[in-house]
C-alpha cells in the first residue's frame, strides 16, 4: 500500500495556490489549498491588544493588527504571558497579551486565539497553560501505556505536554531532547515578547505544506512527491533539520508524458469533492450541504433498489454511507455540528450495527471527530474539531 503526500503548486480561477494532498493507493484521503497571496495565520503568535470586554459572552476581542479583532474565550485564561498589564487583577481593555492563533475565520466568525501557547514538534506539542501530559488517541492502548511508564518518573511541573502518534517509535531520550528543545524556544519567546511592540508577530507558522510533513504518520507515509524546485529545496531543507530519517522518502517528480496532477487527478479529486452530491458503489448517494450553523447530510437510496430483504438493504446502503461520510468529513475538512439523515431501519441491532460502524469510521480522522448520539427522529449527530477552514472556503 502506497501513502503519498504530493506537494505541488496549482492555479484555480486565477488565484496560484501551493497543494498539498495525502493519498492512500491515489485515492485522496486529504487536501489544502494554501494561497501563495495570502498565507495561513493560523498557528502565528503575537503580541495582541485586548480592544473589549464582552460581559455576556464571557469573552475578550483581542487584536492582533489593526482592525483584526479575534475571538478569546475567558473561561480558557489560566497564566496568561502580558506584555503590558493594566493594573487590575482582571484581563482589562488596553492589555497587552502573548496570544496564538487557534483558528481561522470562517464565514462571519472572527479567528480565535488563545493565550495557551501551542509548540509542536515530531514527537511532542508543548502547552504553556495545559499543564498535563496527554497521549494521542490513535496510538495502542498497549503503547500509550509504556509511553506512560517511560515519562512518569520525568518532571514536566512548567509545562504540558501532548505526546503525538510518532512518538511510538521514538526512544525515552529523542522525547525529552525534543521536550528541551521546545521549552527553550518557549523561554526565548516569554524573554523576547517584553521588548517587541504590539501586533508583532513573535513567531509565524510554518507553510502548511511542511506542517502536513511534520503532523502526518511518519511510519504510516511512504514517499513525499513533489514537481517543483523550490519546494523540494525547502522540503529538503526542513527534512534535515527536524526529521533527517524521512529525507529519503522526498522524491523530485520530472516525466514529460504525465503530469503530478494528472497523475494523481488532483484536479478531479478537487471538483468532487465541491460537488453535492457524493455516488456510492450500491447506487444509493449522499447530498453535503454545509450552512452556516452546521453540515447536513442526507442518505438517499438513490438507483438502489431490492424487492426483498428492505431493511436489510437499507443497512448496507447506511454502512456504506457511514464510510464515505467519514472519508468526505476529512476530505471537504467540514467541522462543527452534522446532521446525517440515514435511511431509517426499524431494527434496534441494525441502527447499534450502523452506530458501531460510524464510530469506527471517523476514528481514522486525525482531527477529533465525536459520535454524540442518534435522535428519536433517526437522525445521527455528529461534531468535528474546528481548526483551518473547509477546503470550499479555502478555494473561495
Amino acid at each position: 500500500m502506497k501513502n503519498i503526500l504530493l506537494i505541488t503548486r496549482l492555479n484555480r480561477n486565477d488565484r496560484d495556490y501551493i497543494v498539498t494532498a495525502l493519498y492512500q493507493d491515489k485515492k485522496m484521503l486529504e487536501v489544502t489549498l494554501e494561497s501563495v497571496e495570502q498565507q495561513s495565520i493560523l498557528g502565528d503568535i503575537y503580541v495582541g491588544r485586548v480592544k473589549n470586554i464582552v460581559k455576556n459572552l464571557n469573552a475578550a476581542f483581542i487584536e492582533i493588527a489593526p482592525g483584526m479583532p479575534c475571538y478569546y474565550p475567558l473561561d480558557e485564561m489560566k497564566q496568561p504571558l502580558f506584555v503590558k498589564k493594566i493594573n487590575s487583577p482582571n484581563m482589562v481593555q488596553g492589555d497587552e497579551v502573548v496570544v496564538q492563533v487557534a483558528q481561522e475565520s470562517s464565514k462571519s466568525k472572527p479567528p480565535k486565539v488563545t493565550t495557551n501557547i501551542n509548540l509542536s514538534g515530531k514527537y511532542l506539542v508543548l502547552t504553556s497553560e495545559n499543564k498535563k501530559i496527554g497521549i494521542s488517541k490513535k496510538i495502542s492502548e498497549e503503547k500509550r501505556e509504556k509511553i506512560k511508564e517511560n515519562l512518569s518518573s520525568e518532571h514536566f511541573e512548567e509545562f504540558g505536554i501532548i505526546v503525538r502518534t510518532n512518538a511510538v517509535s521514538a526512544s525515552k531520550e529523542e522525547i525529552l531532547k525534543e521536550y528541551e528543545k521546545l521549552k527553550q524556544e518557549y523561554i526565548n519567546l516569554k524573554e523576547t515578547a517584553p521588548y517587541r511592540t504590539v501586533f508583532s508577530c513573535l513567531k509565524g507558522s510554518m507553510p502548511e505544506y511542511l506542517h502536513m510533513l511534520q503532523n502526518v504518520n511518519q511510519s504510516w507515509l511512504t514517499s513525499i512527491l513533489t514537481d517543483d524546485r523550490e519546494l523540494l529545496e525547502k522540503a529538503r531543507e526542513y527534512l534535515k533539520i527536524f526529521q533527517p530519517e524521512d529525507l529519503e522518502k522526498l522524491t523530485y517528480y520530472e516525466d514529460a508524458g504525465m503530469s503530478l496532477k494528472n497523475l494523481y487527478r488532483l484536479e478531479h479529486y478537487l471538483k468532487e469533492a465541491l460537488l453535492e452530491r457524493v455516488w456510492l458503489k450500491s447506487g444509493g448517494y449522499l447530498v453535503i450541504q454545509p450552512t452556516e450553523a452546521l453540515t447536513v447530510i442526507d442518505v438517499n437510496s438513490g438507483k438502489s433498489i431490492s424487492k426483498k430483504k428492505v431493511q436489510e438493504h437499507y443497512l448496507k446502503i447506511n454502512l456504506e454511507a457511514a464510510a464515505e461520510i467519514a472519508c468526505q468529513l476529512r476530505l471537504r475538512n467540514l467541522s462543527g455540528i452534522i446532521i446525517v439523515d440515514f435511511i431509517d431501519m426499524k431494527s434496534d441491532d441494525s441502527k447499534e450495527i450502523l452506530m458501531q460502524a460510524l464510530e469506527s469510521a471517523v476514528s481514522a480522522d486525525p482531527v477529533p471527530v465525536h459520535v454524540v448520539d442518534m435522535t428519536k427522529l433517526n437522525l445521527v449527530e455528529l461534531t468535528r474539531k474546528k481548526v483551518r477552514k473547509s477546503l470550499a472556503e479555502q478555494i473561495q
